[in-house]
């Protein structure tokens, strides 16, 4: 435990010394349009993929008036002039450079225009948001004049605080749960260090890997759920151990030796699928891999090093509830739900502490001494009756289960990747009214052109550049196509162009008028030079960034699935369980996909969840989502096996094993689930749209996961399937190697007398 103490210090310690790394951008894959980037990069001193920000101003007396002229050219110089995190580069609209950026039709022609900023390098969060604070302190204030940012650089990033709100419900279903403040205590005191530890050690490493912004942010509600059910898994079972008249010594010590085990491999088992996002070969989905599995690392270990020393110190008052205790954690809660929605606590935190006191009325202070449980107890639980009627009609669950399931994925089939835009942020920000001003006064396409670069060969004949301009201003689709724009004036050695669409970023067209502009047009317009232009910006990297991870997504999935299937496989010693395993979490996460499509991207109950509108999936969701449920959906999958297993061990009946297995595994594993869905559910009160999307995703995925897969499928297959559940062609079984996840059975506390007990572990 002093261990522990000196761990979290000395990491908080150097992350705060060292600071954060964590980016705003990311590098594209080998595409077309990362070559466009370097170019820019290379010729014209910015970033090119786009980002950067826009200053965009109405004012109602003309921004050519000369009031508003002077005074907004000097704000632009001003930000010019700020060079702390890298040079930044102003194209004023009053500059010869800036041609288009003022608006010349519609009902706000000349009343609107905008400034483009971009940066020459790659900058973290906080230089971001220190830029926007210089920025908006020099800002001018004219009568008449409206100035809004928009643009990733400026992009509003609030720190996530819906983590507050999950760790307060979590202390609400431990109480009501399991009737003890210190089982409560112990696996939240336990998760809160490992994601301590952890999101310490995630922030060194963004200073030497690539990581962006709300890797934190995702690798922090992981880390609580999966913290929280591993050492909510060992509490367990050491109670079990307590209840069945064993020391606390010994019952900690099979506790490890039976659950730790399980711990270790479903831990191990999620590491593996958030790694598998290595083979994606991206270096900000490599860090968000690293920083999610580096998290779930560390929960795990401390959940089998510092939960045993937790529980040495609270010994047999583990089993003792007191008022004090229940007030105490009635207060932890409400402070946790009220900061979290960001609210007053006697508001909102209120009904949190309201809950828990109530449930203090049932809860009455446990003897330190409990007596022996009698053995067939199990026989007596819902989950128990449950089990043996789903077993004694295994098909109509099977079928109703998988018509569910199947149905909710349906939607997968109209799955469209891309990334959504700043038209998605809640109505209130600057950045959703500088793209609304854009919009209004320029169309929809000036929030996502296209750029097109290229270096010029020697010789070119300065015609062939002006009929690329020529044949993009010809193309169905586009409204503007500025003329070549050369890096000098006098020796140019590259040239760029901006391409207007009349579609927004997130339409359809606008992929359509990429995929024409690539295939037809630019080879026509070149064509007899030795031209080589390459099509680049926020639309093109998203189309090119969909295209490049759907094609290696096969790959991550064909890995993950296979190491999981052999790893269970091994772990269980058959050829069945790890496939049905495999299968019905495919399900699941189908379902959620599902979910995920019908929500964000055709708009169904939008409003509730308080996105602006339906646009596309990010092309990584999917990946991440698939890493983080089937790894999550593992850990539920061998807390109930294991102990399905061990029953089955000792009686050699099946049905009976499924029942027993269930039964005992069945309230730890709703209590997991329900912080689970409540952790992740807690995202949508995040503004960021790929964070609600988590939520929904993940939430909806648990929920499924824990109901009609564990309560429905799980025993009516194993029921089907009886004693075939176990078989294990005797080959594989010569050459697999043993791996004991059940350690000392269930059977073995009952057979230890607690005043003479030796373990092994």
């Amino acid at each position: 435990m002093i261990l522990w103490l000196v761990l979290l210090v000395g990491a908080g310690a150097a992350a705060g010394a060292t600071g954060s790394g964590f980016s705003t951008q990311f590098s594209p894959p080998d595409v077309e349009s990362a070559r466009g980037i370097d170019i820019i990069e290379e010729h014209f001193g910015g970033t090119g993929g786009g980002f950067g920000g826009t200053v965009v101003f109405l004012a109602e007396q003309g921004v050519a008036d000369p009031t508003v002229q002077d005074a907004m050219e000097a704000f632009f110089a001003a930000i010019d002039r700020i060079d702390e995190f890298g040079e930044l580069s102003v194209v004023s609209p009053y500059s010869p450079d800036g041609q288009g950026q003022i608006a010349q039709q519609g009902e706000l022609a000349g009343q609107v225009a905008f400034a483009r900023v971009e940066v020459s390098e790659d900058i973290t969060v906080e230089d971001s948001a220190e830029i926007t604070e210089l920025t908006l302190a020099l800002a001018p204030e004219l009568p008449g004049v409206q100035i809004e940012y928009g643009g990733q650089l400026f992009a509003e990033f609030a720190p996530p605080e819906s983590e507050a709100v999950g760790l307060g419900f979590a202390i609400v279903i431990l109480i009501l749960g399991f009737g003890s403040v210190l089982a409560m205590g112990l696996p939240v005191g336990t998760a809160v260090a490992g994601i301590g530890f952890g999101t310490a050690i995630v922030t060194l490493l963004s200073n030497f890997v690539t990581m962006p912004e709300f890797t934190t942010t995702i690798a922090i509600m992981i880390g609580l759920g999966v913290g929280i059910d591993y050492a909510l898994f060992i509490v367990t079972r050491y109670r079990e151990g307590v209840h069945a008249g064993l020391g606390s010594e010994d019952s900690i010590a099979i506790a490890i030796n039976t659950a730790g085990r399980a711990v270790l491999f479903a831990g191990t088992t999620v590491v593996i699928s958030l790694l598998g996002m290595l083979l994606m070969g991206l270096a900000f989905v490599n860090g968000l891999a690293i920083g999610a599995a580096t998290v779930v690392a560390v929960t795990m270990v401390a959940s089998i090093t510092l939960l045993p020393a937790l529980v040495g110190f609270a010994g047999p008052r583990i089993e003792v509830t007191r008022w004090r205790g229940i007030i105490a954690s009635g207060l932890v809660a409400t402070a946790l739900v009220g900061t979290g929605l960001g609210v007053g606590a006697l508001q909102l935190g209120l009904p949190a502490a309201a809950v828990v006191l109530v449930a203090g009325l049932f809860l009455r202070p446990l003897k330190r001494e409990l007596p022996r449980r009698a053995p067939r107890a199990l026989q007596q639980t819902l989950a128990y009756r449950w089990s043996r009627l789903i077993q004694a009609r295994p098909w109509p669950a099977v079928i109703i289960a998988t018509v569910v399931l199947v149905t909710l994925a349906v939607p997968v089939l109209s799955l469209r990747l891309g990334f959504s835009d700043e038209g998605n942020f809640p109505e209130e920000t600057s950045t959703r009214r500088a793209y609304d001003l854009i919009s209004a006064g320029f169309g929809p396409g000036f929030n996502g052109p296209l750029v097109l670069a290229a270096q010029l060969p020697a010789g070119i004949d300065p015609a062939a550049l002006g009929r690329v301009s020529e044949a993009a201003n010809a193309m169905e689709g586009v409204a503007f196509a500025t003329p070549p724009l050369p890096n000098d004036p006098v020796a140019p050695t590259a040239v760029l162009w901006r391409v207007i669409p009349t579609t927004s970023p997130q339409d359809e067209a606008t992929g359509d008028l990429l995929t024409r502009l690539r295939a037809e047009v630019l080879p026509a317009a070149t064509e007899g030079t030795s031209l080589d232009i390459a099509v680049t910006g926020n639309v093109a990297i998203s189309a090119d960034f969909s295209t490049y991870l759907g094609r290696r997504l096969p790959l991550f999935l064909g890995v993950v699935l296979s190491l999981s299937f052999l790893l269970l496989m091994t772990v269980f010693r058959s050829l069945l369980v790890p496939l049905k395993a495999v299968i019905m979490n495919l399900l699941s996460i189908g379902a959620a996909y599902g979910l995920v499509v019908a929500v964000f991207q055709w708009g169904w109950g939008k409003d509730l969840i308080g996105i602006g509108k339906g646009g596309p999936i990010e092309p990584f969701v999917p990946m991440m989502m698939f890493a983080i449920l089937f790894g999550l959906s593992m850990d539920y999958e061998v807390f109930l096996l294991s102990r399905v297993k061990e029953e089955y061990d000792r009686t050699a009946n099946n049905a009976r094993a499924v029942a027993d297995g269930l039964a005992s595994t069945a309230r730890v594993i709703t209590a997991a689930a329900a912080i689970m869905v409540v952790v992740f559910g807690s995202f949508l009160l995040e503004a960021d749209r790929v964070v609600k999307l988590f939520g929904v995703g993940l939430a909806s995925a648990i929920f499924l996961d824990a109901s009609v897969i564990r309560m429905l499928l799980v025993p009516a297959t194993m029921e089907l399937l009886g004693d075939r559940n176990w078989w294990l062609p005797g080959a594989l079984a010569r050459i697999l190697p043993r791996i004991d996840v059940e350690g000392v059975g269930a059977h073995s506390v009952d057979a230890i007398e607690s005043d003479d007990v030796t373990v092994g572990v």
